[in-house]
This record gives C-alpha cells, sequence and structure tokens, in this order.
C-alpha cells in the first residue's frame, strides 16, 4: 500500500486491561493469548515484578499462538480498554473460615480497585471474576456508577459448561448439542435449569424415548450436584482452580470485543420486572460491544423458580453486610 493510499486513522486495537495477576489472572491472559482474541493485554498488579514476569512469558508464547502487544500497565490504561478483568482478591491461603468474613476483605480489595478504575473515566466494560463474583459484581456496579449492563460477573459460565459436559458424556453426545443452563448463585444455591434442557433439540425425557433409554431424574439431579461441587474438588485436589475460568473469560471478552450477541450466562444486575429484588445473579444474556443485555427470561417450572427465588434471597443477605 502506498503512503498516499494508507489509512489516515487505522483502526485501534482491541485492549483488555486485566487487575490481579495471580492464578485467574495470568492464565486468562494466556487464554486471551492462545485465541487471539485482542490486540492488547494490559496487566495491572501492585507486584510490578510479578506483572513483569508473567508479561515476559506471555511474550515468549507469543511466536507459537497469536501477535498481541502483552505489557505491564497501571490504572491509566483502563480508560481506553475494552474490557477491563478484575481478578483481585484474597488468595485461597488468605481466606478464613467465615465466607462473611472473606467477602469483607475480598470487597475492601475491590473497592480500592474501582475506586482508581473510575478515576479515569473508563469506556469499556468492567467483567468481574473475584469470588463471591455475584455480590462483588452488585458492589462494583454501585462503586463504579456505570450502567448495569456494563458491569459484568463471570458468574455462571463456568458452571453452565461444566453442567452441560457433564449431560454431554452421560449421554454420549458432542457438548455443543447439549443446551441447559445454571442460573442463579455462582455457589452453593445455584438452579440447574433441566426442565428445559435440551440435547439435538429435545427435551431431556424425549431424547431417552427416542434412544431407548431410561429417564432417570435422579440421575440429573445427581449431575447437577456433581457441577455444583465441581469447583470445591479442583481446590482440594490442586489448591486453586483457573483453566476453565479462564477459558470462559476468554470466550466472554471475545463475545464483547467481536460484537457477537452470544447468549452466555452471566451476572448482573437484574431488571425489577423479573421479581427477584436490587441484585445480581445469572442468567443468560446476550453480549456484544454495549456489555450485557437484559437477561432472558427463560421457562423455568415451580420448583426451578423457588430455587432462583431462594438464591436471590441468599446473595440479598451477603450484599446487605457490604458498605455501598
Amino acid at each position: 500500500m502506498s503512503p498516499e493510499s494508507a489509512p489516515l486513522n487505522p483502526p485501534r486495537a482491541s485492549r483488555v486491561a486485566i487487575v490481579g495477576c495471580g492464578f485467574v489472572g495470568a492464565t486468562t491472559a494466556y487464554a486471551l493469548l492462545l485465541k487471539g482474541a485482542v490486540g492488547e493485554i494490559v496487566l495491572i498488579d501492585k507486584n510490578e515484578k510479578l506483572a513483569e514476569g508473567h508479561a515476559d512469558d506471555l511474550r515468549d508464547a507469543e511466536l507459537y499462538s497469536h501477535t498481541a502487544r502483552v505489557f505491564v500497565g497501571d490504572y491509566s490504561d483502563c480508560a481506553t480498554a475494552d474490557v477491563i478483568i478484575i481478578t483481585a482478591g484474597l488468595s485461597q491461603a488468605q481466606m478464613g473460615a467465615s465466607r462473611l468474613g472473606d467477602l469483607l476483605g475480598c470487597a475492601a480489595i475491590l473497592k480500592e480497585i474501582v475506586t482508581e478504575i473510575r478515576r479515569h473515566n473508563p469506556s469499556g466494560i468492567l467483567l468481574v471474576a473475584s469470588n463471591p463474583v455475584d455480590v462483588l459484581t452488585y458492589a462494583v456496579g454501585k462503586w463504579s456508577g456505570m450502567p448495569p449492563g456494563r458491569v459484568i460477573g463471570s458468574g455462571t459460565s463456568l458452571d453452565t459448561t461444566r453442567f452441560r459436559r457433564r449431560l454431554a458424556q452421560h449421554f454420549c453426545v458432542a457438548s455443543e448439542n447439549v443446551h441447559a443452563y445454571i442460573i442463579g448463585e455462582h455457589g452453593d444455591s445455584q438452579v440447574p435449569v433441566l426442565s428445559s434442557a435440551r440435547i439435538a433439540g429435545m427435551s431431556l425425557q424425549d431424547f431417552c424415548v427416542e434412544q431407548g433409554l431410561a429417564y432417570d431424574e435422579s440421575i440429573f439431579k445427581a449431575i447437577a450436584q456433581k457441577t455444583r461441587t465441581a469447583g470445591l474438588d479442583i481446590m482440594h485436589a490442586k489448591g486453586a482452580t483457573y483453566y476453565g475460568i479462564a477459558a470462559a473469560m476468554s470466550r466472554i471478552v471475545r463475545a464483547i470485543v467481536k460484537d457477537e450477541n452470544a447468549v452466555i450466562c452471566v451476572s448482573s444486575h437484574v431488571p425489577a420486572e423479573l421479581g427477584l429484588g436490587d441484585v445480581c445473579l445469572s442468567l443468560p444474556a446476550t453480549l456484544n460491544r454495549q456489555g450485557a443485555g437484559r437477561p432472558l427470561k427463560i421457562t423455568l417450572c415451580q420448583s426451578e423458580r423457588a430455587a432462583l427465588e431462594h438464591s436471590a434471597e441468599v446473595l440479598k443477605g451477603y450484599i446487605s453486610h457490604l458498605q455501598l
């Protein structure tokens, strides 16, 4: 291309800023690099030496993956980031026996981070992965002052993937042919939606009839229970979980920066008309460059609706302890 024909304003590279370079933050950066999801990855951490080490390690992987500018930055780099991912919080080693105490400790860390981010008037999307993610997503929304659709939590995106994978294994089909959601809290009160689960467009019961299989609800409840405890099982085995959530975060980021309108189960503020109160929890929503669209009102049976209402009450109980 001649200088005369070159564009005067070449398109800006998509940028993701990751605040927190622990296991989840660093692995998310790696997943983004492998997928070629963005043009720039900014690492921000109070331990600058750690961030520099991860940045150098990621640059070494660039030749074998996709080209991206990886660098260590500060909160000013959040101003022009398309997505700001917050993974900072208490490590597993720092967590105590009190879930409420852990929540308050994590909240104090995130409030400081969001205050710094807000100073630079971010124009992108805030994506929260710090746990407890639904409660902290609600808090980040309040502290940031950003519109609800621009503050998203990773929510049950990973739980939903775990659920679909286990159903697929049970029925010996590919995971992409299974459509089922985990909604509500990313935690003990999460709700598996079996009533509207589909395999190749058929309900679970119809699929069993078609394949000559026994339809046993106790099997599906056992699968849901294994899904609920999957993260804890991994932590007991290896100390932390990060591969799965990093892949889920990469998928969410891609949906945003590529303006895909992909439907993903993420945590966001629930509209009043859903009757669940002032809370953030996970429901399927479309994701694009504007953030999360209105949560989809999926069909639930009576017991699932009651379980979702209970999940919302659990989360509101934790929210009530925060100073917002």
